[in-house]
């Protein structure tokens, strides 16, 4: 069973689309250190993608920006299609976010090549405006990706945190995007990490 079984239609280009499709499914088998909300296991990377897509309509009005919504959300669902080649990087792993960039360009080569050429091409400009964080569109789609995996840290005891000893400047410098441009949560930000360094989940 898998991509195998594929029986081509006898349109290239819908063949192509089909194909990258079942190739993205993938991402269900990509594990992050997060675990689910309910604490029963790690997420993966489809459903932190999903859920960070769900977020980003729900706080505009807590933007510095305001964003093209539709865009955000788009941004979400394709920011960490690459991790389907280069892995998941642990955000707090220094080392190996130094050579993420590398990895991931390599693995945006790969994928978004097997889409038509356009297709590719505006599916890859995304991921790029994503990690450039230039755009309105790209902060606060970069918001939800941070706040997302906090919150989750906050109802599950710290557990990416305590697993690996993270300090409380650590999480700040991690959630600097949300300080600057989702000023309407970082009260909340702030008050959840006082209490993550009282309860012990983070290093003071």
């Amino acid at each position: 069973m898998g991509i195998a079984d594929f029986l081509p239609s006898g349109n290239e280009r819908l063949d192509r689309q089909l194909q990258f499709a079942a190739e993205i499914d993938q991402m269900t088998g990509v594990l992050r250190r997060t675990l689910l909300v309910d604490g029963s296991r790690r997420e993966n990377d489809a459903e932190h993608s999903w859920h960070i897509a769900a977020m980003a309509m729900l706080f505009e009005e807590h933007a510095l920006q305001k964003p093209d919504v539709a865009r955000a959300v788009q941004m979400c669902i394709v920011h960490d299609l690459v991790e389907i080649y280069a892995g998941d990087t642990f955000a707090f792993d220094e080392n190996a976010q130094g050579e993420k960039e590398s990895r991931e360009r390599i693995a945006a080569d790969r994928l978004f090549s097997q889409l038509p050429p356009e297709q590719g091409a505006a599916i890859r400009s995304l991921w790029e405006e994503f990690d450039d964080m230039q755009t309105a569109d790209a902060r606060y789609a970069v918001c939800m990706d941070r706040l997302q995996p906090f919150l989750h840290n906050t109802l599950t005891g710290g557990h990416s945190w305590k697993q690996s000893d993270i300090t409380r400047a650590m999480v700040e410098k991690r959630m600097e995007p949300v300080r600057q441009f989702l000023p309407g949560a970082w009260d909340w930000v702030q008050k959840n990490i006082e209490n993550a360094v009282a309860r012990g989940l983070l290093v003071p």
